[in-house]
């Protein structure tokens, strides 16, 4: 296929159409990066000076964790929080001597990191509607999304994501100050990243690995692993298909990012998917002596929800599924142009279920199994080149990637170097002071470090990463759903 046409000196033309960029979008069953997508975009001014005056002192809170380098993920159940303001924030970062009495007065700088991650920019700016349209994402041929599907990310140097994957939808991410490194692993690899529900919350698999600084000896399996790395710099906006891992890390003194999450039409089968999980988890974890609990619940689920509101989710769940198998036999049956797909407004990843209310409308966009069989010939047909570059495996080579690259970094990346993604995270490890889910206690090891078969004693935890095991889950939903239509 062609690529796109030369745009004239001084011409507003972006390298794809809306249509196509929507094609390479749903389509695209690997991670990449388009660049010269957004140079008109308003919100690549919103770096955090603007956004701090944008706010006018409004508090936001911020996820406190420490730059030395665990063999175990900060999840943000091991995080402090404190609110604040972006000037405060900024101050902070520099140094700035007013910080000794502020809200960071605790966190020194050099020893730790902070985020204000998933800010929906429609709550954080609800009285200034306004700025939503300074997110055009109708150019990548989602037309009326704009701020308001969107979420802010602020942070300092070290601030992260533990590895997980989301359960719905894809990610359109555009860097807007600073950069971020992406350690990215495909859907294939979910048994070598150690997939846990614990911490639980709604839509995010996590992974008991710290992939920056794996512990191999725990987990052997992720030396199987494939990482396809990226830094992503300001004006650059990043695919992240459906089901691929991620752990992120911002590698600059500030970082601001805007991201978007794509709802797919294999997401009424991720949400009964989702229903059985927190019905699982719930129940079992709530089962448990009070004393004895861990913290088991992201700070970004407000609750443990009753069994019976769980299972209204369930059914109200398996309701919308069939409700869109039906819509999709009836539009298989009077097909309408692509163009028309009606895409749904909440998009959030984090959406908290409203049991009282049916779900929005379908979406008629080509399922995931659909791609599998055409894959190669779709990839084939990617135009890819300087304006939509792949995000290869660390080992491969890029000799398919045209002579413009993001960066150097990000070509250094891409050939394997296999110290650089530590950064200035790499330090000495430190032994944890809080115990995680899946620690084995000393007396139960024996001299190797292999768990003693004698002694070993299953938690609770245990038991729930191989009840809610992604695989066990999409199968238990098949069944459900099966038995559903009897």
């Amino acid at each position: 296929m062609a690529g796109p046409a030369a745009a004239a000196p001084g011409a507003d033309v972006k390298p794809f159409t809306p249509e196509k960029a929507k094609e390479i979008v749903m389509s695209l069953q690997q991670p990449a990066v388009f660049c010269d997508m957004v140079d008109n975009w308003p919100a690549l001014h919103w770096n955090t000076k603007y956004l701090s005056a944008l706010l006018d002192g409004k508090t936001i809170q911020f996820r406190i964790g420490m730059k030395t380098m665990d063999l175990v993920p900060q999840f943000e159940t091991r995080c402090s929080y404190v609110e604040a303001t972006l000037q405060e924030f900024l101050a902070w970062s520099c140094g700035q001597p007013s910080c000794l009495s502020g809200p960071f007065s605790c966190y020194e700088y050099s020893k730790y990191w902070a985020y204000a991650d998933y800010k929906y920019i429609a709550r954080l700016f609800e009285h200034k509607e306004e700025v939503f349209q300074d997110i055009k994402w109708s150019d990548f041929g989602f037309p009326g999304r704009s701020g308001k599907e969107s979420t802010l990310w602020i942070g300092s140097e070290g601030a992260n994501t533990p590895c997980h994957l989301d359960s719905y939808g894809c990610n359109l991410v555009l860097q807007v100050q600073g950069r971020k490194r992406w350690h990215l692993f495909p859907p294939g690899d979910t048994s070598f990243l150690y997939p846990t529900r614990i911490p639980y919350e709604e839509s995010s698999v996590f992974s008991k690995v710290n992939v920056a600084n794996p512990d191999l000896k725990r987990f052997p399996e992720f030396r199987n692993a494939t990482a396809h790395m990226v830094t992503l710099s300001p004006g650059q906006v990043l695919l992240v298909p459906r089901h691929w891992w991620h752990y992120v890390e911002s590698i600059d003194p500030v970082t601001v990012s805007i991201n978007s999450w794509i709802e797919l039409d294999a997401d009424h089968e991720a949400r009964v998917e989702e229903a059985i999980t927190r019905t699982l988890v719930c129940a079992i974890k709530s089962a448990e002596n009070p004393s004895d609990a861990d913290l088991w619940l992201n700070p970004t689920e407000i609750e443990a929800t009753s069994h019976d509101i769980n299972l209204q989710y369930l059914n109200r769940a398996v309701s919308a599924y069939f409700k869109c198998q039906k819509a999709s036999v009836s539009e298989q049956a009077h097909p309408s142009s692509f163009g028309a797909e009606k895409m749904t407004s909440a998009s959030h990843k984090r959406r908290k279920r409203q049991v009282g209310t049916e779900p929005e409308g379908c979406k008629l966009l080509t399922h995931e199994a659909d791609f599998s069989t055409v894959k190669a010939e779709k990839l084939q047909k990617i135009p890819f080149g300087p304006h939509l570059i792949q995000v290869l495996p660390q080992s491969q080579e890029t000799s398919s990637v045209d002579a413009r690259a993001v960066e150097s970094d990000y070509r250094d990346l891409i050939h394997g170097n296999e110290g650089g993604h530590f950064g200035k995270l790499h330090c000495a490890r430190k032994q944890l002071v809080m115990s995680n889910d899946c620690e084995m206690p000393a007396n139960q090891m024996d001299s190797d470090g292999s768990p003693n078969a004698s002694q070993t004693t299953l938690s609770t935890n245990d038991l729930l990463d191989c009840l809610v095991n992604p695989h066990v889950i999409s199968l238990v939903a098949q069944l459900l759903l099966e038995r559903t239509r009897i």
